[in-house]
């Protein structure tokens, strides 16, 4: 891949230049300046006598014990305050899908009491330790938008889009203010990949494919969460620590898989994938977050040359490294559990957020034995409780009582709103504007349609709330508008009338229709993608866009998404389409720019630019400006304004893709299994039998397969096994799937099933790749749970699978159904799924 050759930033060049003055000293070796290609970045902060005093001080009163305590991290749902209390450890995280309860949507007073728990636990001495404030870290990556009634961000797509640096560091401002409320006092964030695949799941978490974009929001944003440096407001009572990730060449990796392998030379992994890191660390960054992808085959949890070399060292980064969820344990020779690799590689505190304990325990073991030297050792609790004194925590009180604890009113406030609202508008960007029709007068009859259109949990996405944004319904959002809402209240406001049908029907025919549209909400490689297809096999949106054009309706298409994909049918088929990214809690930002004041004036006109280049065909995937031979549909920086002629010619509708797609994660829907797969009913005496007619049946009659309707006509099958022998329903795959990073963490092998009889007898689902590397799960109480004859969501947690067996690295069944009784089940859809869209979830059997 051809890579565009940019000159560092303004911003980064004023960043490595270097600004004299006593610093703190990176404990690092550095590499010699004339054989690297790691830019020298001058670390803001002064050294501090007194600072290190204190930590001198308290660090030669700590046992070892409480010194590897220092070092781990635990996850809220895996994690108690007794058990901060007993092992002294230095922090929590409230992971996507963990909350105080288990409940999303638990009160931000339910947040704050558990975050003064935690709180209260680590400074409690009554049972022996130190008495040592725990950090609690969350992913308010686009908002504190774990919280009800948060204000909601757009994602950061969508903010590269505006090109507003300044309006960044607000919002890092009110994203650090609605954060401290609920007691927490960092935040993962700012993400600062460069995606260069827009496959990759992750690609709306990147502001943009250009590094220059990357580098101009990163330092403001950490300035935004932090404060500037040298200011009153640094790390005071409002700002929250902040997190550059995930370091390092997330965004490159081959084929844009999430958490795979970035194959690239160094220089080029400099120049473009570590571009936001010296305005990052130049602003005063406290913490780098380590990725979970390899470069060039070596895991970045696991790589001291970056981590330690140049990261600590060329780059000077003061403050300390932390993990990703378990990340550590992806590093060959390491288990989640046991990783001293990781922490003699330059990490500082591991995410472990199932694994605390064991990891505790071999790190304890490794320090006491020399493994992890004790140079190492304190180097590292030293950066994180230089962290911890910044930040005033020693004298900070409990959560609750500190400067904006338990100031609920400012989660989802007006002014924080405003700025969110602005972010909106700001992002939108115009691909066609035939004739015209925008903006529109409000002083008319207006369709609001598509299945986006009243939805906040759509045009908000992944990271909302929970993991993968799913599950949500609108009493989760107070504080918030949906697209339709703002555009009813304006059109209301200036005499006019907004009418809402999701489905495109009217009760008098409109002026004119906004058909709002787009992806699901999903979250990392939840959302990984083959190709750049929109919905393939699934033309809804576009049947319903030419419907309404058919009835002689202007249509206007709000795109909502978190990559651009290939849509010339839907742009063909409207006379406007805006993409809008995923715009958050403020939907009335769309109303503002696509509807004229009352008095038929323009009220904020488009000024969002394309931040990635929007793709030709669906298979031009890695698409960047600067590229060899870039060729994209609507270059990087193209938006249109309403002083454009922003007529568009009909666009070429062939997609670059034969065949029939399916989605990434779907095995089995609408009654045959995805590409790559083959359906097989087995027994002792008939091995895999194909199953691609129905009705079909073992030789023996022990599993017959019929058709079944569901949401359509024979989109299911019903599996009827007699119980004279134990029979299989099996999907099959030509290829070995690995799904080793979907099983570190809540997904969920998911069955849409219907039970037509009774369950008297175990009922397996299982994953193999044959003798000693496959597993199953006992479905009896669960199915039997489930109203007979009711369709039902159930999930089975990949973990699960793998510990009962399964090497879910080359899986080629997905999945088995085995019965040895008499029994009917109908089953409409397989997937990979999240924990909150099961309506029954199987537990893992104890070990």
């Amino acid at each position: 891949m051809m890579f565009r050759r940019v000159a560092l930033t303004a911003a980064i060049a004023f960043a490595i230049t270097g600004c004299g003055g006593a610093r703190e000293k990176p404990t690092a070796s550095q590499p010699a300046a004339a054989a690297s290609p790691w830019p020298d970045v001058s670390w803001p902060l002064t050294a501090d006598p007194a600072l290190e005093k204190r930590i001198d001080e308290l660090l030669a009163t700590m046992t070892v014990e409480e010194k590897v305590g220092q070092l781990v991290q635990g996850d809220i749902a895996s994690i108690t305050p007794e058990d901060v209390r007993k092992y002294r450890l230095g922090s929590v995280l409230a992971g996507g899908n963990s909350d105080p309860g288990g409940k999303y949507d638990a009160t931000p007073a339910q947040w704050l009491a558990q975050a003064d728990a935690f709180y209260e636990a680590s400074m409690d001495v009554s049972q022996g330790g130190k008495a040592i404030p725990i950090l609690y870290g969350i992913d308010a990556v686009h908002g504190q938008s774990n919280i009800v009634g948060a204000t909601l961000f757009p994602h950061n797509i969508g903010l590269g889009a505006m090109r507003n640096p300044e309006l960044m560091r607000r919002i890092g401002e009110v994203t650090a203010i609605e954060t401290r409320t609920t007691g927490m006092e960092w935040a993962f964030g700012p993400t600062v990949a460069v995606p260069q695949d827009d496959r990759w799941g992750r690609t709306y978490e990147g502001y943009s494919e250009s590094p220059e974009v990357v580098a101009s929001y990163a330092g403001v944003m950490v300035e935004g969460l932090q404060g500037k440096v040298g200011s009153q407001e640094f790390l005071d009572g409002t700002r929250v620590i902040a997190s550059a990730k995930h370091f390092l060449g997330d965004g490159g990796t081959t084929g844009g898989k999430d958490q795979g392998d970035t194959a690239v030379d160094e220089a080029t992994l400099v120049r473009i994938h570590a571009a936001g890191y010296p305005t990052a660390i130049a602003a005063g960054a406290q913490t780098v977050m380590a990725s979970f992808n390899s470069v060039n085959g070596v895991r970045m949890h696991g790589n001291k040359p970056f981590l330690t070399d140049a990261l600590k060292g060329r780059m000077q980064f003061g403050g300390f490294v932390v993990g990703d969820w378990n990340g550590h344990g992806q590093i060959p020779g390491c288990k989640n559990d046991d990783c001293p690799a990781t922490i003699n590689a330059g990490l500082d505190m591991a995410m472990a957020p199932d694994s605390w304990k064991g990891f505790y325990e071999t790190t304890l073991a490794a320090a006491k034995a020399g493994t992890i030297s004790k140079e190492r050792l304190d180097d590292a609790v030293r950066r994180i409780l230089r962290v911890k004194f910044r930040l005033g925590l020693f004298e900070a009180g409990k959560p609750s009582q500190r400067t904006v604890g338990g100031k609920f009113e400012l989660l989802g406030a007006p002014e924080h709103r405003a700025i969110a609202r602005q972010a909106v508008r700001e992002s939108l960007v115009l691909l066609k504007n035939n004739g015209g029709v925008l903006p529109l007068q409000p002083k008319q009859r207006i369709l609001v349609a598509g299945d986006g259109a009243n939805d906040v949990g759509k045009q908000s996405g992944g990271w909302t709330l929970n993991w993968q944004g799913t599950g949500t319904k609108r009493s989760d959002f107070p504080n918030a508008d949906s697209i339709y809402e703002g555009i009813a209240a304006q059109a209301k406001a200036a005499g006019g009338n907004a009418e809402l049908s999701i489905e495109g029907k009217y009760t008098a025919k409109p002026d004119v229709a906004i058909v709002v549209f787009g992806e699901n909400p999903y979250a990392e490689f939840q959302g990984d993608l083959p190709n750049l297809l929109y919905k393939p096999g699934n033309d809804v949106d576009l049947e319903l866009i030419k419907r309404l054009k058919a009835e002689g309706i202007p249509v206007v298409a709000v795109f909502l998404s978190g990559r651009p994909l290939w849509m010339n049918r839907e742009i063909n088929a409207a006379d406007a389409f805006v993409a809008a990214w995923l715009p958050g809690s403020e939907g009335a930002g769309i109303a503002d720019v696509l509807l004229r004041k009352a008095d038929g004036s323009v009220q904020h006109d488009f000024k969002g630019k394309l931040s990635f280049s929007w793709p030709r065909t669906a298979t031009q995937y890695a698409n960047n400006v600067g590229q060899k031979d870039y060729d994209p549909l609507f270059a990087f920086g193209f938006g249109l304004t309403y002083a454009d002629k922003g007529t568009l010619a009909a666009l070429p509708e062939v997609s670059g893709i034969e065949g029939e797609q399916s989605a990434g994660g779907v095995y089995f829907a609408k009654g045959k299994p995805s590409l790559g797969l083959a359906m097989q009913l087995s027994n002792a005496g008939q091995a895999g039998m194909p199953a691609t007619t129905v009705p079909v049946a073992l030789a023996d009659g022990s599993l017959s397969l019929a058709a079944v309707d569901h949401k359509a006509q024979e989109d299911g099958r019903r599996l009827t096994w007699t119980g004279s022998k134990p029979a299989s329903w099996l999907l099959v795959s030509g290829k070995p799937l690995d799904v080793t990073r979907e099983s570190n963490g809540d997904v969920q092998l998911q069955l849409t099933v219907r039970r037509d009889s009774a369950v008297t007898a175990p009922v397996w689902l299982g994953v193999g790749c044959g003798d000693g590397c496959s597993g199953r799960v006992d479905l009896q109480k669960t199915l039997a749970a489930i109203p007979q004859g009711e369709w039902k969501v159930v999930g089975v947690p990949l973990k699960c699978f793998v510990a009962a067996g399964a090497d879910v690295s080359k899986l080629v069944q997905v999945p088995v159904l085995e019965s040895g009784a008499a029994l009917q089940l109908s089953v409409s859809r397989i997937a990979l799924g999240a924990l909150n869209e099961a309506e029954a979830t199987v537990a893992c059997p104890a070990k």
